[in-house]
């Protein structure tokens, strides 16, 4: 299933913590209840076809967006 831009206020109800992978780092967007994305965190999100990039996972408030190892070891608690 692939997400658009405009899929994405439906998809994130409910997070307070997105995180995206950018690169060899990540990036963390503190997501206030019923307010908007910052522009920031919607660029970070799509994909250069404007669709959610992947993988994309929900972990509890938590939403884990592209992969970067350290920050899913540090939300999901793997060791």
């Amino acid at each position: 299933m692939r997400f658009e831009r405009a899929d994405l206020a439906s998809l994130l109800a409910g997070a307070r913590r997105v995180i995206v992978a950018k690169g060899k780092s990540a990036v963390a967007f503190d997501v206030a209840p019923g307010r908007a994305l910052p522009a920031e965190a919607l660029a970070a999100l799509l994909g250069p076809t404007g669709k959610l990039r992947a993988p994309a996972v929900r972990a509890g408030t938590s939403w884990l967006v592209g992969f970067h190892a350290d920050a899913w070891d540090g939300e999901l608690g793997a060791s």
